[in-house]
């Protein structure tokens, strides 16, 4: 089945879309590479890891995931602002092992 034609204009919106989503994108990086860093630094401190910076981190992780979604254009559905923040896929592990 051959795909069908999309007006031009069509493309535009979802290219403006893509582009602020993509700043987005990297916005989220950047937040996902202090996590780890804040993580890691508070384990050497406590010798344990924070819940809570996992369970954001897991959160964060998800919507990364949908905003690549929707730039490589595999989800048609626009991300959060324009929908409900993503649920978590998958829970965390519950133990964290250091092999």
């Amino acid at each position: 089945m051959e795909p069908k034609t999309i007006p031009r204009k069509k493309i535009a919106i979802r290219l403006l879309y893509t582009v602020f989503f993509l700043i987005v994108f990297e916005i989220l990086k950047i937040i996902i590479q202090v996590s780890v860093l804040f993580q890691y630094v508070y384990l050497l401190i406590s010798k344990k890891y924070s819940s809570p910076v996992r369970n954001f981190t897991n959160k964060v992780s998800v919507y990364a995931y949908r905003v690549l979604r929707y730039v490589t254009l595999n989800e048609n559905d626009k991300p959060y602002p324009f929908h409900d923040f993503p649920k978590e896929m998958e829970l965390s592990e519950a133990e964290v092992l250091f092999e």
